[in-house]
């Protein structure tokens, strides 16, 4: 037998079910526990904790018809909310430990050796992406592998990887993608955005699904480009373990696994890169396919063409926003440098690594 349909409190109208106003006086369904989250995302944000209150203020959204006054609002607030917490700095960066050092080790040369060293070099800088940054989010990547659908579809794609390449190489490229999507969560748990635990499809990487969608192209962007941030990380720790042991399997992982984050900063659909140049302004999209033809010249990484032509075609479109992104614009073009250079490690081959 059905269960009857639930009545609003105000005029005793029946309600189906996943509506949020009632058809009959407009009131509002959940509005006891809008009130609720509507006082606690107040208090959190009186005591200093916008991250807190802007993960309250959205789930408070979610309660409210799309285009209606209060929508609108809470829309406006978690958009300022949601500035205060990109303001602040990201706990990715608060090491300030000295980058190891890659030059004791020859035995896996650049083929432009030079400008490789001065790309990472500048990039270290910027970003101080050392193996700390692992080490730092240590707790984060545990409490990943906790999800069972997680971990059993990461083992799923190490066996179909291992098949093909061997346990080694295989093992690596999925830690590897592992850390570029929880990256991704990293970001989406800084911005207060609901979304799956990382799901891996052998032989297409994996996925996080979201939830909660954010607010602004900005979010969006420092959302996208997390993953390969955190892949940068992972891939530039693989190289520098390749120097100091000289296994070609760590070079063969830093090379795929950079070459794979090259690809998701194709400006284009819902990948990485398309995320982060939807906040750019015309003029910072004309300099990033600039800076791609340039690091084309000195690699000759030919992904890069298909970069380039994509970032060509979102600079002459007309969906630029006004207003520019400073941060995901420089976030974009180091990201394009340093793994064009990474992407050139020259190992001995991959199959069996």
């Amino acid at each position: 037998m059905a269960s009857k349909a639930p009545a609003c409190p105000q005029c005793g109208t029946q309600i189906a079910a996943g509506l949020l106003c009632c058809p009959g006086c407009g009131g509002l369904v959940h509005a006891d526990e809008l009130k609720r989250l509507a006082k606690s995302a107040r208090l959190a944000g009186d005591a200093q904790r916008p991250r807190e209150a802007l993960t309250l203020w959205r789930e408070a959204l979610e309660f409210l018809p799309p285009g209606s006054r209060q929508h609108a609002q809470i829309g406006e607030r978690i958009a300022e909310l949601s500035d205060r917490v990109d303001q602040q700095p990201a706990s990715a960066t608060d090491t300030n430990a000295p980058a190891a050092s890659a030059s004791s080790a020859p035995r896996f040369g650049w083929k432009k050796g030079l400008a490789g060293a001065g790309a990472l070099g500048l990039l270290f800088w910027k970003f101080k992406f050392v193996l700390t940054f692992l080490l730092t989010k240590g707790k984060l990547l545990i409490l990943g592998l906790t999800k069972g659908s997680t971990f059993f579809s990461m083992i799923l794609s190490l066996g179909v990887y291992w098949t093909a390449f061997g346990w080694k190489f295989a093992l690596g490229l999925v830690i590897s993608i592992y850390i570029h999507e929880m990256g991704h969560v990293a970001a989406l748990r800084r911005f207060g955005i609901k979304a799956t635990a990382p799901m891996f499809i052998p032989g297409l990487g994996a996925i996080v699904r979201l939830k909660q969608y954010p607010a602004t192209p900005r979010e969006d962007a420092r959302v996208g480009l997390a993953g390969p941030i955190w892949g940068l990380a992972a891939a530039v720790g693989a190289y520098l373990v390749a120097l100091a042991t000289g296994w070609p399997s760590w070079a063969a992982i830093a090379r795929v696994g950079a070459w794979i984050n090259l690809f998701n900063l194709l400006p284009f659909w819902q990948l990485d890169g398309g995320r982060g140049f939807r906040a750019l302004a015309r003029k910072q999209r004309w300099a990033a396919a600039g800076v791609i033809a340039i690091a084309f010249i000195l690699t000759s990484e030919g992904l890069l063409i298909l970069l380039l032509i994509a970032a060509l075609a979102k600079a002459l479109s007309k969906s630029a926003p006004a207003d520019s992104d400073r941060t995901a614009f420089w976030q974009y073009v180091l990201l394009v440098i340093a793994l064009s250079f990474l992407s050139l490690i020259e190992v001995p081959g991959l199959a069996g690594a």
